[in-house]
């Protein structure tokens, strides 16, 4: 099967989501919760490069 790719525009759009993700999570100030969505990041970004 081929890979499809994302265009220039989706990449700087997925790009954006996450800054904006890492900047609300940066943001909390409860070490546990910013802690959390950190992590939950990093399970996105590890299933985005597994599909």
């Amino acid at each position: 099967m081929q890979d499809m790719g994302m265009t220039d525009k989706q990449f700087n759009g997925f790009l954006r989501q996450l800054i904006k993700n890492l900047k609300t999570a940066n943001e909390n100030k409860n070490e546990e919760e910013k802690t959390e969505e950190i992590k939950e990041i990093i399970e996105d970004l590890q299933k985005t490069l597994e599909d």
